[in-house]
């Protein structure tokens, strides 16, 4: 088994289209190399004139896993800004020598998969919010819809079929981070703990799918 498996919720790639309008390289690795040397003003020129050349409707370009997922485009730089949560990243799990199955290969101790904790608290919640950033919006509702899904994670309530074990204190503590980022983190545990029970049961990739693009990347459990 590995040292670690970690689920980490940022994309690992960008839409090959995008890339091939660009003129990027499409190979992951130089993708990448090239796509961290530029600052961030130029990412967003750069992508804000590929969506003003775009219909109204179809301004971004998306990767496969992104409508499965229901996550935001690994192009998007505001709302939320994940083509710099990509930029800022992605270097530093290269730099600390981790393995992205299907696109990089480092060290197997170190395994980096792509997760979005959004995708699981939708299949428990459907579109009902658990969490704010802005104190005037963390409501009572809010609350009421993290321990909805804390509990649906200690009963084993989701399609990954694992069960979430907590402390009295810990629960507690999950329900009252009003932001979310502490419950976030254990959705992206969950989808770290599926992959490795789907690569323990033989599953190929850490339950990633085959034929994935080795540009774009996928998200674990998508």
């Amino acid at each position: 088994m590995p040292a670690w498996v970690g689920a980490f919720d940022l994309p690992f790639g960008l839409p090959r289209e995008l890339v091939q309008t660009l003129g990027w390289p499409t190979d992951w690795a130089a993708c990448v190399a090239h796509y961290t040397r530029l600052s961030r003003d130029q990412i967003r020129l750069a992508f804000a004139a590929f969506c003003m050349a775009r219909p109204v409707g179809g301004k971004f370009a998306h990767r496969a896993t992104d409508r499965p997922a229901g996550s935001s485009p690994s192009m998007k730089w505001v709302n939320p800004p994940v083509a710099f949560m990509l930029h800022a990243g992605v270097p530093l799990l290269l730099q600390a020598g981790a393995t992205m199955p299907g696109l990089h290969a480092g060290n197997n101790q170190k395994i980096a998969l792509e997760a979005y904790p959004g995708m699981l608290a939708r299949e428990v919640l459907g579109q009902r919010s658990y969490k704010a950033d802005d104190k005037a919006r963390q409501t009572s509702e809010r609350l009421i819809a993290r321990k909805d899904l804390i509990t649906a994670l200690e009963q084993g309530n989701t399609r990954l079929c694992l069960r979430l074990k907590l402390s009295h204190a810990q629960r507690d503590a999950l329900a009252d981070d009003a932001r979310g980022d502490a419950l976030d983190a254990v959705l992206c545990l969950m989808q770290a703990a599926w992959a490795q029970t789907q690569q323990d049961a033989g599953a190929a990739c850490y339950g990633l799918p085959l034929d994935l693009d080795p540009l774009e990347g996928w998200i674990v459990s998508a």
